[in-house]
């Protein structure tokens, strides 16, 4: 010991018989938590700390010498014993008796998870532990004598740890319960996606399908001979050719296609596409449209033009629906009336003399026309629109069920609705809405209306007694029960169905339409991949006078598509085979030789076809206008220079205006695609 201990040793008369090697914290418990030497320990200490309902300090060995440090003799102390203290000041003694058995307040377990909550140590609390420091007075006489000493019990500081802690135990729970809350939301949310039905659900709606199943099945087994039909027989005819082909000598697709391309020269003259003044004239004005200041006068027919090339070019502004809203139309026609506001299209409709409008187009009006807005202009009173039989409200995702039904009090005489991609409409409104009209309504579109449950809406479609066009694509939930259903009810009338991306139809579905469709006219199967070649065999043997076919990446074969054009080809006016990848020889053979009446056809991506092939097309096709090649890169210049036919417009190839020839082919609407508008008292 050096003279400066023991100088403070003969000042305070302080001997707690603690061993020099330790510091005089390590028989009391108490010690610099800032020592890097007891850090071990003290980390030791931490995790013993809560076992126990009592403070209680961990034993250690303390090793005791004499007061000349010489003696080797080692006293071992309990806890007790070390918790009491003489101090020797001047003679007198100040017993330092600490209890030490308190309250383990501040901490405890967890109730959830049965471990140790944050200790104070964590907590940066430590340092306010029992410790120590600052005991003695900085400054006291030499032979001041110490007496009753208070040293201050630690309460109030364990009644803080006691309320951080359970501060801490409380926020925990609180962030348990909140993720227990979102785990349980999001399961909510996903389950739908994988629930199943139980049991007996199952077996009652396996039993219900079987059932309805059975007679489609029975007629299919009757007429499963049917190795006699047209499209029997052209299919036939077309493998017997193939194989002759390809057993020749020659070369498969020379022998084929006997096609030489023109000389360029020849027909530069005739392929240059000189527009007429009455399309600079109206291009002219879509371009400059907010200058124009009156459409009075001017034809319906002409004002349907201005207005889709106006839409083109995104320039349909609150200026432009005005002119074509005053005075008193009998059409408006827009296609897109995404710019216009609530204020607008109040300001307009409010005042719009409606009383011989009989079309009305306002498609992609989400934004101007939620329900309050239409009660307040155009469904403001019942027969507000005495004369509309044809409207168009694609797009309006803001239209609800409420709406509908004011709008079906406003027009009595509707015989024609668009509702695609109104995604707020539900099953009971549409079946609500197509009541009003079971003897009048022929046209109805709901495409990708993602709330309607095909099954909850065939008992009122079923009504429909004057149904021409139905269009449910992209609704998940068309089966094939809802086209037998559907088909077997009203399919005499039919004139156009559309079930693209209905992905749960099979051949079943086109069995009944082709036997129940005749006088079928346009029909959409894109996105069928359930679909096989034998749905087109029976649209071969049934639907005879198809005049528009969409398919769109089928998986048909190149022999079926070419069988099905042999026998029903000839009456096609526009004809779509986009992205069916075995598309090929023997459908191009058979277009030329059968279509000729095609006005437009798409053949995109089909990388099959040659420069050949295609030039026999357009060369035999002298009534096509339009060809759509997107994703043919084997096409070459051979046939874009080389075809002879001046009146064909080919778009896809190469990178150039699209837009204006995407709706050059589309014929004029007519208030109704198949009939004439009827009057109803």
């Amino acid at each position: 010991m050096d003279s400066g201990e023991k100088k403070e040793k003969e000042k305070w008369g302080l001997d707690l018989n603690l061993s020099i090697q330790e510091e005089f914290s390590t028989g009391l418990g108490f010690q610099d938590f800032l020592g890097e030497e007891k850090e071990a320990e003290n980390d030791h200490l931490g995790h013993d700390f809560g076992r126990d309902s009592d403070f209680r300090i961990r034993e250690r060995d303390s090793v005791v010498e004499t007061d000349d440090f010489t003696s080797s003799k080692r006293l071992r102390y309990t806890t007790e014993e070390k918790g009491k203290a003489k101090v020797d000041c001047g003679g007198s003694q100040v017993n330092l008796d600490f209890d030490l058995n308190l309250d383990l307040w501040g901490f405890e377990k967890d109730p959830v998870e049965g471990k140790m909550d944050t200790w104070p140590f964590e907590a940066g609390l430590l340092s306010s532990g029992p410790v120590m420091h600052n005991f003695f007075p900085d400054s006291v006489e030499g032979n001041t004598q110490v007496e009753n000493y208070d040293v201050p019990r630690k309460d109030i500081v364990f009644e803080q740890r006691k309320e951080i802690a359970l501060s801490s135990v409380r926020k925990r729970q609180s962030r348990r319960k909140e993720q227990k809350l979102m785990q349980r939301e999001i399961a909510r949310n996903v389950a739908p996606r994988f629930a199943h039905l139980g049991p007996q659900e199952q077996m009652k709606q396996h039993k219900e399908n079987k059932v309805k199943l059975r007679e489609v099945d029975l007629e299919m087994e009757l007429d499963s001979d049917d190795s006699q039909s047209s499209f029997s027989l052209a299919l036939e005819a077309i493998k017997m050719r193939q194989t002759v082909r390809k057993g020749s000598l020659t070369g498969f697709s020379e022998s084929l296609f006997k096609w030489v391309p023109a000389k360029a020269k020849d027909f530069d003259a005739l392929k240059r596409d000189v527009p007429t003044l009455l399309d600079l004239s109206l291009n002219a004005l879509a371009k400059n449209a907010d200058a124009i200041v009156s459409l009075e006068h001017v034809p319906d027919k002409l004002r349907h033009r201005l207005s889709q090339l106006v839409s083109d070019c995104g320039v349909v502004d609150a200026h432009f629906v005005e002119l074509l809203a005053r005075g008193s139309p009998t059409e408006i026609r827009l296609r897109n009336i995404s710019r216009l506001t609530e204020e607008e299209f109040s300001k307009i409709f409010s005042v719009c003399d409606t009383k011989d409008l009989t079309v009305l187009q306002l498609d992609l009006c989400g934004r101007c026309m939620p329900d309050y807005i239409l009660n307040g202009t155009l469904a403001r009173s019942s027969h507000r629109l005495p004369s509309l039989a044809t409207i168009s409200l694609k797009g309006a995702h803001r239209l609800s069920d409420i709406g509908l039904t004011q709008l079906a009090v406003s027009a009595p005489a509707l015989q024609s609705i668009n509702l695609s991609q109104c995604s707020l409409l539900t099953s009971q409104g549409i079946s609500d809405f197509v009541s009003c009209f079971e003897s009048t309504l022929r046209e109805l579109y709901i495409d990708d209306c993602q709330n309607i449950d095909a099954t909850i809406i065939l008992p009122a479609l079923k009504k429909l007694k004057c149904l021409e066009v139905l269009s449910v694509a992209g609704i998940e939930t068309v089966c094939d029960n809802f086209v037998i259903g559907l088909v077997k009810a009203r399919g005499i009338n039919m004139k156009e169905l559309g079930f693209a991306n209905c992905v749960q139809l099979t051949d079943i579905s086109l069995r009944i339409v082709g036997k129940n469709c005749p006088n079928l006219c346009a029909l959409d199967l894109s996105y069928l991949h359930n679909l096989t070649d034998s749905a087109l065999k029976h649209l071969a043997n049934g639907c005879q006078s198809i005049r528009r076919l969409k398919l769109h990446r089928n998986d048909f074969s190149d022999e079926a598509i070419a069988a099905f054009l042999e026998v029903s080809g000839q009456s096609l006016d526009a004809l779509s085979v986009n992205n069916i990848h075995r598309v090929a020889h023997n459908t191009a053979l058979s277009i030329a030789k059968c279509s000729r009446n095609l006005v437009s056809l798409d053949l995109s991506w089909c990388r099959r076809l040659t420069d050949e092939a295609l030039g026999m097309i357009v060369d035999s096709c002298l009534s096509l206008k339009l060809l759509k090649l997107f994703g043919c890169t084997q096409i070459t210049e051979a046939f874009l220079n080389g075809h002879s036919n001046p009146m064909v417009r080919i778009i896809g190839c190469k990178t150039g205006p699209v837009l204006e020839h995407l709706d050059a082919l589309e014929p004029q609407e007519n208030p109704l695609r198949y009939s004439p508008l009827t009057s109803f008292c």
